[in-house]
């Protein structure tokens, strides 16, 4: 293992998750009573540049009119590929690729011992993020594997000036900063964009059989209720 990859995790990591995966769940009503909880968890967050980005986040949303923060979530999140909250996609774009990264990111849920729902795509954000709270080693492999997409969906949060991008700064302050290497490709993915090979799911399956709807939007995740907010003793 490179000294990157072995770098040692904060203890409050999985904290972050678990709020990360919540703020960045469509704002409807169960997601905003969950903001008080937030706030009172967030003296777990060791890192005071990391609790004041989720607090900025905490505050955009409760300034807000629930309805114009629901639009201002669509616009942000679903108005354009730039901004996908489906990570995957940055690297792979609608390809047979994309369709075999899904699979094996199943795969790694089922093998934590976590089915995810047959509502969302594995690579939905929040998805991941729920899953790397309760399994950090496991959510850890997944993150650094969608380190391209993070990165990308960072860049175009703060191309838009979204308060959603403070969020993905603490997410992936949390990850080993990449090689030379890695750098350049995501700058070419930023230039270029993803392949666009338009295919679907259909060369591995029915949704019977492969477990992905391929109908699936970028709503909600069924995965897990609203998570309550966790001390960081409880995600090590």
């Amino acid at each position: 293992m490179s000294p990157r990859r072995a770098r040692r995790r904060a203890p409050d990591t999985p904290v972050l998750h678990r709020i990360a995966a919540v703020l960045l769940r469509y704002p409807d009503e169960a997601m905003l009573t969950c903001l008080d909880d937030i706030t009172a968890a967030l003296p777990a967050i060791l890192t005071p540049a990391d609790r004041t980005r989720l607090t900025a986040a905490c505050d955009h949303l409760r300034r807000l009119p629930p309805t114009e923060a629901a639009e201002r979530y669509v616009e942000t999140f679903d108005h354009t590929r730039r901004r996908s909250l489906h990570l995957t996609y940055y690297r792979h774009g609608d390809t047979r690729a994309r369709g075999m990264a899904l699979l094996t990111l199943k795969h790694t849920y089922r093998q934590a011992g976590h089915e995810p729902p047959e509502s969302e795509l594995p690579d939905f954000l929040p998805l991941i993020l729920e899953f790397a709270a309760l399994a950090p080693e496991s959510g850890h492999r997944v993150l650094l594997q969608c380190q391209a997409g993070l990165e990308l969906l960072r860049q175009g949060l703060h191309e838009h000036s979204e308060p959603y991008a403070g969020i993905l700064d603490a997410l992936c302050g949390r990850l080993p900063q990449p090689a030379r290497r890695e750098r350049d490709a995501w700058r070419r993915l930023a230039t270029e964009g993803p392949p666009d090979e338009h295919v679907g799911l259909e060369p591995f399956g029915p949704p019977e059989q492969t477990g992905l709807d391929p109908r699936a939007a970028s709503g909600e995740p069924a995965w897990l209720p609203y998570p309550t907010v966790v001390s960081a003793k409880e995600g090590r």
